[in-house]
């Protein structure tokens, strides 16, 4: 097994994900590659970083199940001073607290149930060969110089400012942009050329308008660049917790190279064919807007001054705050996944998550929010409307799916609005709209139900049976095809309410969407159990 695969799904969506389409995805010529960014082990993971994996690893299900090789990694960021200073206020050693953190990310992996392909730790042998590659290849190319630096610096950021950007905090203290302290540093680094990339990352930009998004981190990207580059400082003295610079121990490299290379590292770089060649030219990296220059200025410059090909396409999403206050260790706010997860569920989770807000945009978290959600969304609407049709079926008919009668037009319209699903959801997945596609998928939601209101199966039960016949035969076909779109979204749920409908593990990707795959009838089906149940806070 490769370092960081995650162990193999138990259920039959699992069954799905690493059986039927990995098995087979030597065949196919589409290729995604997804990356969360790695996640920085100072301190324990809270719902952000849930928020980014949940994310990529709905994209990732969804294009696997729309027949595309994935490749979806995740890991940890473990190197740098503030690594180092935390270690040492902790009285033990750097690699003791990034074993200790890097584990509960990998654990909150397998909470989220991602089904990442790999999970990176930048303490890897095999990352630093990679880094280590890549500063050579700068090396060749005259992009590094040596001279001594004096400069401002935040620890906490990892980042160099300079004294424009700088503000006064109310103690007269100096502040980053972020609000982090910096301190004044004066050592001999290396030095990234970036200043003679200004010209070309902005050509780059204006021939790649999607490179970066949402389109407001474009602007202000270009912006920035448009307004001057100033070298880079790539190298530390003052601290050893670091991938060391080749030929030079003495130096270590900043942390933002080092980490950077880890979405190439992942695919086997340096060395060239395999993954690297199949996967990197249609690579996106999903992050945060707190570190996009990182993304979108310092890494496809070090990438084009290195004669390689940066990223596909950066995708900048907003933060979740805590009642109108962004989480933040200071405030002591931050919001624990794992108890979110216990309290509402996994799935119910994951889709208040994707659902509350837009990707790019900020959004306030709070319980009472995810509970209303559940209760007005999950069960009253997919849910009753699968319970409905499938409790019928089990109480009128002994579990045993009917066959249809002829369709009126009726029937044909609700079943065209799911023929004609699967489109809608591409195009806004493809643009990382995760809200927009389920207001899509919820749009059948509601008109089923309004469907079920108007046909009423049990007032067709006494005046015209064979018509009932077809109707709870309509509304099991309707729920399939909810339950096929939903997998990325509610992987385990969707799989409740395919395994209630009968439906083999074989056939539960989208190219089995349509009528040619159609449930058959004269099943019996499983007895149904509801599959997203109302929330009620526990009694005090």
């Amino acid at each position: 097994m490769k370092p960081g695969k995650p162990e193999e799904r138990k259920s039959i969506q699992g069954q799905l994900i690493q059986g039927v389409v990995h098995g087979t995805s030597c065949t196919m010529s589409k290729t995604f590659y997804v990356t969360t960014p790695i996640y920085y082990v100072n301190d324990k993971p809270h719902i952000g970083h849930a928020y980014t994996t949940i994310a990529c690893d709905a994209l990732a299900r969804f294009k696997r199940l729309d027949g595309y090789r994935v490749k979806f990694l995740t890991g940890t960021d473990e190197h740098g001073q503030k690594i180092a200073k935390a270690a040492k206020d902790q009285g033990i050693e750097p690699i003791a607290l990034c074993d200790q953190n890097s584990k509960r990310f990998r654990d909150l992996t397998g909470a989220l149930n991602a089904t990442n392909d790999d999970f990176i730790r930048t303490t890897e042998a095999r990352h630093i060969t990679a880094c280590q590659d890549l500063w050579r290849r700068l090396e060749a190319a005259g992009q590094i110089e040596l001279k001594k630096y004096k400069g401002w610096y935040a620890v906490r950021d990892e980042a160099f400012y300079d004294d424009a950007e700088l503000t006064k905090g109310p103690k007269g203290e100096l502040l980053a942009p972020t609000g982090a302290p910096v301190e004044q540093v004066e050592e001999e680094n290396f030095f990234f050329r970036l200043s003679a990339w200004q010209d070309k990352l902005l050509a780059f930009y204006e021939a790649n308008p999607d490179f970066i998004a949402p389109k407001s981190r474009f602007n202000e990207i270009y912006s920035f660049v448009k307004g001057g580059l100033n070298d880079l400082s790539i190298s530390r003295t003052t601290f050893n917790w670091g991938v060391p610079v080749p030929g030079n121990d003495r130096h270590v490299m900043y942390v933002w190279i080092d980490a950077l290379t880890n979405y190439m590292t992942a695919l086997g770089y340096p060395e060239t064919g395999g993954d690297y060649d199949t996967f990197w030219p249609e690579a996106l990296h999903v992050i945060g807007k707190d570190i996009v220059r990182f993304h979108c200025v310092y890494w496809p410059a070090f990438l084009m001054a290195a004669g390689l090909n940066p990223p596909k396409r950066i995708y900048a999403h907003g933060w979740w705050t805590i009642e109108g206050q962004k989480m933040s260790k200071s405030l002591g706010n931050a919001v624990d996944p794992h108890a979110i997860i216990a309290k509402f569920g996994l799935d119910q989770y994951r889709y208040f998550m994707l659902r509350d807000k837009t990707f790019g945009g900020d959004g306030d978290f709070s319980e009472a929010t995810v509970a209303n959600r559940i209760n007005g969304e999950l069960a009253n609407e997919l849910g009753n409307l699968a319970q409905r049709g499938l409790g019928f079926i089990a109480k009128s008919l002994g579990g045993v799916l009917p066959a249809p009668g002829p369709l009126n037009g009726e029937d044909e319209t609700i079943l065209a609005s799911c023929h004609g699903l699967l489109g809608q959801v591409r195009e806004e997945i493809d643009d990382l709209a995760f809200e927009k596609a389920i207001d899509a998928i919820w749009t059948v939601v509601r008109a089923g139900n309004v469907y079920v209101d108007r046909q009423a199966p049990w007032t067709l039960k006494k005046t015209d049976p064979p018509r009932m016949n077809t109707v709870l035969y309509v509304m099991a076909e309707v729920t399939r095809h909810l339950a096929l779109v939903m997998q990325p979204f509610v992987p385990a749920s969707a799989a409740k309410m395919l395994d209630q409908l009968g439906v083999a593990a074989d056939a539960r990707t989208f190219a089995h969407l349509g009528p040619a795959n159609a449930l058959k009838g004269g099943v019996t089906l499983p007895t149904p159990t509801p599959v997203f149940p109302r929330w009620q806070a526990p009694k005090a």
